[in-house]
């Protein structure tokens, strides 16, 4: 797959997606934006949007451009087999698509229900390495209600999924999951949606993580200039706005291996892979 056309050593546009399953005025999907100069990303601007309507008429921007979403993919193959559902993604989302959350997650509780105790869910490989849930957890987060959101939508957008949906070469999706980042700097709690809970411990692990980003001292090493938003950053005790500049640094980290496939690892194109991982 061709990558994103790219001018005089700057990136093309790099974007970080932190997704809901639900948006609303209250919560909506958050997008950072920037470009990749040597190792070096400079986030230049940051959006709210409240409705999947506006997030379906994102996607189809026109190129080139590449993005970490902040979803899963794919479910496991293993889930996908006993399930008896297509082995071509494509072919999968669809039918995924049909299927309303409720009818998912009575299916998912019920593959549950009939595995040991330890092992209720069915995992990727690249959850085990990250230590991302498995995507067909429907609870605490609901990874699974966002897949069935959001992976539909790319498909309908036409865009390119390295390894697993060949389309729109100038518009790239990668899986990103910032929880992965933020271990690797801080085990510190980060961020909560509730008012209350987002205390003054919650922002100094915020601004640990900021902090590292900007020194490109995690695993992944790409430096933040945060600029103008760096406040807005630390301030947002939801952590919304950091998560998806993390999503938009394993973007860049991505697009510096581009010609090996975007630092994917040999992997099973049906479950994807993360970013990064």
């Amino acid at each position: 797959m061709p990558a994103p056309r790219a001018k005089s050593g700057i990136s093309p546009l790099l974007h970080g997606v932190d997704f809901t399953s639900a948006p609303r005025r209250s919560k909506g999907i958050t997008i950072a934006s920037g470009h990749l100069v040597g190792h070096s990303f400079t986030l230049s601007g940051l959006t709210t949007l409240h409705d999947f309507d506006q997030f379906s008429a994102w996607l189809r921007q026109p190129g080139p451009w590449l993005a970490g979403f902040d979803f899963p993919f794919s479910f496991p193959r293993e889930l996908i087999v006993q399930l008896g559902w297509p082995t071509a993604w494509a072919d999968l989302i669809e039918l995924i698509a049909t299927r309303t959350r409720s009818e998912l997650r009575e299916t998912f509780k019920a593959v549950c229900d009939a595995r040991p105790v330890g092992s209720k869910f069915i995992h990727r490989a690249t959850d085990l390495i990250s230590g991302s849930s498995s995507s067909m957890k429907w609870v605490n987060p609901p990874v699974a209600y966002m897949l069935h959101a959001g992976a539909p939508m790319l498909l309908a957008a036409g865009v390119s999924i390295p390894f697993m949906h060949d389309a729109d070469p100038d518009r790239i999706a990668l899986e990103a999951y910032p929880g992965m980042v933020a271990r690797a700097i801080t085990r510190a709690s980060y961020k909560n949606d509730a008012r209350a809970m987002q205390t003054p411990e919650r922002r100094a692990a915020r601004l640990a993580i900021i902090k590292a980003l900007e020194q490109g001292d995690y695993p992944q090493g790409i430096a933040l200039d945060a600029g103008k938003h760096r406040r807005a950053l630390l301030d947002d005790g939801s952590g919304d706005l950091l998560d998806a500049v993390v999503c938009a640094l394993l973007a860049a980290w991505g697009w510096q291996r581009r010609a090996t496939g975007y630092g994917l690892p040999p992997h099973d194109a049906l479950e994807g892979w993360i970013v990064g991982a």
